[in-house]
């Protein structure tokens, strides 16, 4: 099991305000451990001070309770247990930036998309997601990709009603009106998927700014063919040929 994982501020912000965190952590104790993928991606929102804070507070403070909880686990954690482990760390950084917002005049307005994966030795994995942060799954059998989360976005909901047809909803003027986030004033309720991965299997887990500027079948593309330590940084100099007007940010987990 491998992690990768770039950020860029791309071509027309001046700060970046994505965060993320790729790792392979052992879990369990002697015969009964083994390596656990944690991958994260933070799009923060809110001015370029505070977007940045709160995409930075939800990385570091869902990483350390996921680890914490993972570091007490003396054999492999079943997926209700890791399950449980991310709602709780989602809880806690919606907390802190909460606080952070309720007592810094400057950060008022700030929040952050969330999408993580944790994937464990046989292959379970299980993705969380809330805001428009994607992950997507490849499958090295055939080369297929799939979107396994679903936008919480305001474009999202218009297509579910009938609204607006996918392809428009790349160039709405809207599409990056989230409807929820870690923040003060959004839902916060996240989404939960369990995945079975097979070797040579890929999750891709990304902010906006990838999935903007590129399509499932170009990532499958860059998933498929090439080196795969080289593969978060072609995605990237996609987003940046063509314009990159949002930060970039790629995390790559390989089964």
């Amino acid at each position: 099991m491998k992690v990768w994982g770039v950020t860029d501020k791309g071509k027309i912000r001046k700060e970046n305000q994505d965060a993320y965190h790729a790792e392979v952590i052992i879990v369990g104790e002697g015969e009964d451990s083994g390596g656990c993928a944690l991958c994260v991606v933070c799009d923060g929102m809110g001015g370029a001070r505070s977007g940045n804070v709160a995409s930075t507070m939800a990385v570091e403070h869902f990483v350390r309770m996921v680890k914490g909880r993972l570091a007490l686990a003396v054999k492999i954690p079943e997926l209700s247990e890791v399950r449980e482990a991310l709602h709780e760390a989602l809880h806690e950084a919606n907390s802190v930036i909460l606080s952070r917002a309720r007592s810094d005049p400057n950060c008022a307005d700030m929040g952050t998309t969330l999408v993580a994966a944790v994937a464990l030795p046989d292959g379970r994995a299980i993705v969380v997601n809330i805001g428009d942060s994607r992950c997507y799954m490849l499958r090295s059998a055939d080369g297929s990709i799939a979107q396994v989360t679903k936008d919480h976005s305001l474009v999202e909901d218009m297509i579910d009603r009938g609204e607006l047809k996918r392809e428009e909803a790349r160039y709405h003027p809207n599409r990056n009106l989230i409807t929820r986030a870690l923040s003060a004033d959004a839902n916060t309720t996240p989404d939960f998927f369990e995945l079975k991965l097979n070797a040579g299997d890929f999750l891709l887990l990304c902010s906006d700014g990838l999935s903007n500027e590129a399509d499932p079948r170009e990532i499958a593309f860059e998933l498929t063919y090439g080196d795969a330590d080289t593969v978060a940084a072609r995605c990237l100099d996609v987003a940046l040929s063509r314009g990159a007007a949002d930060n970039v940010t790629v995390v790559i987990l390989e089964q």
